[in-house]
């Protein structure tokens, strides 16, 4: 069930710009700012009609205030609720909402918010990227893997029953709206999924994070406010260094996939009901940590407090039992594979990464079935 708030926090705005030129924009982190999305809007000039896309997990919480304060800024919201679950995030139903947006005369000056967690952030904006070849998107991310992670950098797309997100695009959106309350009302597998992808921006790139995140995990899973919102700014500063250095990862931006190629297997090959993606990224993660370790690149005692942090926090560290030629065709369908060639992001040491590449099948199936 899900966890009520049982306190309020007023703790001002914080603003952090992502710095992408003509494209750049601001995410936005307080809590209560989902009642005031239409005052935050206005500023944009979008047409009256607006479109909201969520599911009913979503919806039953958060539609209302949305729509009331879109209202009241003088928006005329649409409501475009699909199924709930990261198997629905394909093409079949971007193909329904292309046609609702058709039918209800959205134009190019009509925006979409994207009112939910990663599935629902990615199906908008790949629908906003590629309908009439681009209209605006908001990103209003609901869960804490979305408010860290996916709703910053324009990544959007959609999976294919061979591997996730293969369709896709670089579509940059015009504010992120983050409110931490939310959070409250988010099941207790979903938090800890999302802790996750926080915990990557640690090992990635701050290691006094990291370090942070141990002393205070205790608190952050009791859901204490002022460790969440300094938590969830942490992690959007980090991106938004990375996305304002290489916004479409030809470099840099590649060190955000740390745990995410078998994490993505993981998730392709038990068909995106098993884990969540949090739970598959935190296997992904322990698995890379091993790899690194065998390549002498990352010391056993820096693996272990990647190790600890995880099953502290309550996530997966084990790898399933799947059948290795399964996993290595999938792993080899990954984005990231050149010339039928893989490259991993690995750690060195807690708060620095390396892309490696060329890694052998041989490295590899020692990872996913150790002797």
């Amino acid at each position: 069930m899900p966890r009520l708030a049982k306190e309020k926090n007023k703790l001002a705005c914080r603003r952090i710009k992502v710095k992408l030129d003509k494209r750049s924009y601001y995410i936005l982190i307080q809590p209560g700012i989902i009642n005031l999305v239409g005052e935050h809007l206005l500023q944009f000039g979008f047409s009256k009609r607006i479109g909201i896309v969520t599911n009913p997990t979503v919806g039953k919480y958060y539609v209302e205030p949305v729509e009331c304060s879109l209202l009241r800024a003088g928006f005329k919201p649409k409501l475009y609720s699909i199924p709930d679950g990261e198997e629905y995030k394909n093409l079949d139903v971007v193909r329904d909402i292309y046609t609702r947006l058709v039918l209800d005369e959205f134009d190019r000056n009509s925006a979409l918010i994207a009112l939910g967690g990663g599935v629902i952030g990615d199906i908008t904006g790949f629908v906003a990227a590629t309908y009439l070849r681009g209209i605006p998107f908001i990103q209003i991310p609901t869960t804490l893997l979305a408010q860290v992670d996916s709703s910053v950098g324009g990544k959007v797309g959609v999976n294919l029953p061979l591997g996730k997100n293969l369709i896709g695009s670089f579509y940059q959106p015009k504010l992120v709206l983050t409110d931490p309350n939310v959070l409250f009302t988010l099941p207790e597998r979903e938090f800890r999924a999302g802790l996750a992808e926080v915990v990557k921006y640690g090992v990635i790139y701050d290691a006094v994070f990291f370090a942070w995140l141990e002393r205070n995990i205790s608190n952050i899973k009791k859901l204490d406010a002022s460790c969440l919102t300094y938590l969830i700014t942490r992690c959007c500063q980090i991106k938004a260094e990375v996305i304002s250095q290489d916004e479409t990862e030809q470099g840099l931006r590649a060190i955000l996939n740390f745990g995410h190629t078998i994490g993505h297997a993981i998730e392709t090959l038990t068909n995106y009901t098993q884990y969540r993606h949090g739970e598959a990224v935190a296997i992904g993660m322990v698995a890379a940590g091993k790899l690194a370790h065998n390549l002498s690149l990352f010391d056993r005692h820096q693996l272990q407090r990647l190790q600890d942090l995880l099953v502290n926090i309550g996530l997966p560290i084990q790898l399933p039992h799947l059948a290795i030629s399964k996993f290595l065709d999938t792993i080899y369908r990954d984005k990231k594979v050149r010339n039928q060639k893989l490259r991993m992001v690995l750690p060195k040491k807690i708060g620095l990464v390396t892309l490696v590449d060329n890694i052998s099948e041989n490295k590899l199936k020692k990872i996913i079935h150790p002797l």
